[in-house]
């Protein structure tokens, strides 16, 4: 039989169970959802939503940007690079160890090396500036900027560094929900962009 104690401590995780149980959930079926996508699908969404973001007054006025290195169907970025790479500078993530995650500027010519989870990654100096604007991926997102990452916490715990930085989730409109679940330490995006929608806080 349990202690009263034990029951109270009981009580305590059980939500976190819960929220942990439905990440999980919407975990597997978007990952699959976006794994199925088509090459033009990929493409078409991608386009559109770099077009949003061109058009974002946060992205003009950006002299830095910190993007991404598309993996499995996520929002490509890299046309944005391509199109303003001589107007700003372009910041790619890169793992360090299990659990820090810094940046390194892209340099165009300059080849990528497969980093901590074969992602590529550039092989300049850790970035030590300002970063303007933060362009996030994730798993999904809600309508109240709750983000949904793959579960290993390496952007929610950059981002809590760099809380001043705009920070725009990107992700295509089916990884979009109403809600879903998150903790009182999961960081907000300030914009969501999808190929169809721009949500503000």
């Amino acid at each position: 039989m349990l202690f009263e104690s034990q029951i109270r401590d009981l009580m305590r995780v059980l939500p976190y169970f819960r929220i942990e149980k439905k990440k999980a959930e919407l975990r597997g079926l978007d990952s699959q959802q976006r794994r199925v996508m088509t090459p033009e699908q990929v493409r078409e969404g991608s386009e559109k939503i770099c077009e949003r973001i061109a058009e974002m007054q946060a992205f003009q006025n950006a002299k830095t940007v910190m993007v991404y290195y598309p993996i499995h169907n996520e929002v490509d970025l890299r046309p944005l690079v391509t199109k303003y790479h001589d107007e700003k500078h372009f910041l790619l993530p890169a793992t360090l160890s299990e659990h820090q995650m810094e940046v390194r500027e892209y340099i165009k010519g300059e080849p990528l090396r497969k980093g901590r989870f074969g992602i590529p990654e550039p092989q300049t100096p850790i970035w030590t500036g300002e970063v303007d604007l933060i362009i996030v991926p994730g798993v999904a997102f809600d309508k109240d900027m709750h983000r949904l990452g793959r579960g290993g916490g390496y952007y929610d715990r950059f981002l809590q560094r760099v809380k001043a930085t705009t920070r725009v989730g990107v992700c295509y409109d089916f990884q979009l929900h109403e809600l879903i679940p998150s903790a009182a330490h999961d960081v907000l995006m300030n914009r969501i962009v999808t190929p169809t929608l721009t949500i503000a806080k």
